[in-house]
């Protein structure tokens, strides 16, 4: 299992919760529920690596301990 940053929020349009993965352009999933969304978002990434695979594109290596480092150190910067 691939370890990605999910996002997940409420959209009122929809009228339930919608998953992304910013580290995979275009790889999301919708669910009624924030634990629906979680798991079709799950079977959405390897969905996308399957076909990234297949297609011969590069598949980004999971950046989410870099992003929460930078986040961090962002936040750390404003406070002092």
């Amino acid at each position: 299992m691939h370890k990605y940053t999910i996002e997940i929020f409420y959209s009122e349009e929809d009228e339930g919760y919608i998953a992304v993965v910013p580290e995979l352009p275009g790889c999301s999933a919708f669910g009624e529920t924030e634990e629906k969304a979680l798991k079709e978002i799950k079977t959405a990434i390897e969905l996308w690596i399957e076909a990234a695979k297949k297609e011969g594109r590069e598949i980004p290596k999971p950046m989410g301990k870099e992003l929460l480092k930078e986040v961090m150190e962002n936040i750390k910067a404003k406070v002092v």
